[in-house]
Protein backbone atom coordinates (compact mmCIF):
# COMPACT_ATOMS: atom_id res chain seq x y z
CA UNK A 1 0.00 0.00 0.00
CA UNK A 2 1.57 3.18 -0.92
CA UNK A 3 1.72 6.55 1.71
CA UNK A 4 -1.67 7.90 1.94
CA UNK A 5 -2.19 11.56 3.19
CA UNK A 6 -5.68 12.75 4.52
CA UNK A 7 -6.47 15.98 4.56
CA UNK A 8 -9.14 17.51 7.17
CA UNK A 9 -12.34 17.17 4.88
CA UNK A 10 -11.74 13.40 4.40
CA UNK A 11 -11.34 12.90 8.17
CA UNK A 12 -14.24 14.67 8.83
CA UNK A 13 -16.65 12.71 5.89
CA UNK A 14 -15.58 9.71 7.63
CA UNK A 15 -16.48 11.60 11.54
CA UNK A 16 -20.19 13.40 9.97
CA UNK A 17 -21.16 10.12 8.01
CA UNK A 18 -20.47 12.81 4.91
CA UNK A 19 -20.20 11.62 1.08
CA UNK A 20 -16.80 9.90 0.56
CA UNK A 21 -17.27 8.41 4.17
CA UNK A 22 -17.46 4.98 3.29
CA UNK A 23 -13.92 5.52 1.09
CA UNK A 24 -12.03 6.78 4.12
CA UNK A 25 -13.60 3.86 6.24
CA UNK A 26 -12.65 1.21 3.54
CA UNK A 27 -8.91 2.86 3.56
CA UNK A 28 -8.87 2.82 7.45
CA UNK A 29 -9.43 -0.87 6.89
CA UNK A 30 -6.97 -1.32 4.68
CA UNK A 31 -4.75 0.37 6.15
CA UNK A 32 -5.00 -1.59 9.49
CA UNK A 33 -4.40 -4.97 7.28
CA UNK A 34 -1.23 -3.79 5.95
CA UNK A 35 -0.28 -2.06 8.85
CA UNK A 36 0.88 1.30 7.66
CA UNK A 37 -0.35 4.86 8.95
CA UNK A 38 -2.81 7.12 6.75
CA UNK A 39 -0.72 10.25 7.50
CA UNK A 40 -2.18 13.45 8.15
CA UNK A 41 -0.09 17.13 9.13
CA UNK A 42 -0.27 18.29 12.00
CA UNK A 43 -1.97 21.13 10.96
CA UNK A 44 -4.52 19.68 9.58
CA UNK A 45 -5.28 17.17 12.70
CA UNK A 46 -5.59 20.99 14.06
CA UNK A 47 -8.23 21.65 11.71
CA UNK A 48 -9.81 18.96 12.11
CA UNK A 49 -10.09 19.21 16.26
CA UNK A 50 -11.41 22.98 15.31
CA UNK A 51 -14.29 22.25 12.93
CA UNK A 52 -15.33 19.09 15.83
CA UNK A 53 -15.29 21.27 18.20
CA UNK A 54 -17.21 23.89 16.75
CA UNK A 55 -19.96 21.77 15.80
CA UNK A 56 -19.65 19.27 18.71
CA UNK A 57 -17.81 20.74 21.69
CA UNK A 58 -15.09 18.46 23.74
CA UNK A 59 -16.94 15.47 23.36
CA UNK A 60 -16.67 15.32 19.48
CA UNK A 61 -12.99 16.34 20.12
CA UNK A 62 -12.59 13.44 22.40
CA UNK A 63 -14.05 10.72 20.12
CA UNK A 64 -11.93 11.99 17.01
CA UNK A 65 -8.90 12.16 19.47
CA UNK A 66 -9.98 8.05 20.83
CA UNK A 67 -10.30 7.38 16.67
CA UNK A 68 -6.47 8.98 15.87
CA UNK A 69 -5.40 6.59 19.06
CA UNK A 70 -7.01 3.13 18.65
CA UNK A 71 -6.41 3.20 15.00
CA UNK A 72 -3.88 3.94 11.67
CA UNK A 73 -3.77 7.47 11.82
CA UNK A 74 -0.17 9.08 12.24
CA UNK A 75 -0.04 12.85 12.27
CA UNK A 76 2.82 14.21 11.30
CA UNK A 77 4.50 17.52 13.11
CA UNK A 78 5.68 20.24 10.45
CA UNK A 79 8.52 20.36 10.13
CA UNK A 80 10.67 23.10 8.12
CA UNK A 81 10.72 22.14 4.58
CA UNK A 82 6.97 21.29 5.01
CA UNK A 83 6.22 24.51 6.16
CA UNK A 84 8.24 26.14 3.12
CA UNK A 85 6.23 24.01 0.62
CA UNK A 86 2.89 25.11 1.72
CA UNK A 87 4.42 28.29 2.08
CA UNK A 88 5.27 28.25 -1.55
CA UNK A 89 1.58 27.10 -2.18
CA UNK A 90 -0.38 29.49 -0.39
CA UNK A 91 1.86 32.73 -1.77
CA UNK A 92 1.23 31.32 -5.26
CA UNK A 93 -2.12 31.82 -4.50
CA UNK A 94 -2.77 27.98 -4.88
CA UNK A 95 -4.04 27.02 -1.97
CA UNK A 96 -5.21 27.97 1.38
CA UNK A 97 -2.42 27.52 4.34
CA UNK A 98 -3.79 24.37 5.96
CA UNK A 99 -4.18 22.78 2.12
CA UNK A 100 -0.85 23.78 1.42
CA UNK A 101 0.55 21.72 4.44
CA UNK A 102 -1.28 18.53 3.54
CA UNK A 103 -0.25 19.04 -0.15
CA UNK A 104 3.94 19.79 0.99
CA UNK A 105 3.74 16.51 3.15
CA UNK A 106 2.10 14.60 -0.56
CA UNK A 107 5.05 16.05 -2.09
CA UNK A 108 8.07 15.08 0.22
CA UNK A 109 6.53 11.38 1.40
CA UNK A 110 5.71 10.68 -2.66
CA UNK A 111 2.07 9.62 -1.23
CA UNK A 112 -0.98 10.25 -2.78
CA UNK A 113 -3.96 12.42 -1.28
CA UNK A 114 -7.44 11.74 -0.41
CA UNK A 115 -10.30 14.36 0.06
CA UNK A 116 -13.13 15.78 -0.68
CA UNK A 117 -11.94 19.39 -0.99
CA UNK A 118 -12.00 20.90 -4.50
CA UNK A 119 -9.41 23.70 -3.89
CA UNK A 120 -6.92 20.79 -4.67
CA UNK A 121 -7.89 21.10 -8.43
CA UNK A 122 -5.07 23.58 -8.76
CA UNK A 123 -2.18 21.21 -7.86
CA UNK A 124 -3.74 18.20 -9.39
CA UNK A 125 -1.59 18.29 -12.06
CA UNK A 126 1.55 18.14 -9.26
CA UNK A 127 -0.03 15.09 -6.72
CA UNK A 128 -1.60 12.09 -6.94
CA UNK A 129 -5.20 12.75 -5.62
CA UNK A 130 -7.97 10.73 -4.75
CA UNK A 131 -11.14 12.45 -5.07
CA UNK A 132 -14.03 11.21 -2.45
CA UNK A 133 -17.34 11.45 -3.73
CA UNK A 134 -19.76 14.18 -3.18
CA UNK A 135 -23.44 14.10 -3.28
Amino acid sequence: MKHVVLDASALLAMFYGEPGADEVRALFHRANAADQPLLMTAVNWAETLYRIEKSQGSTGVSAARQLAASGPLSIIPSDEEQAELAAGYKAAGLLALADGFAAALTTLRKAELVTADYDFKAVEKELKITWLKKA
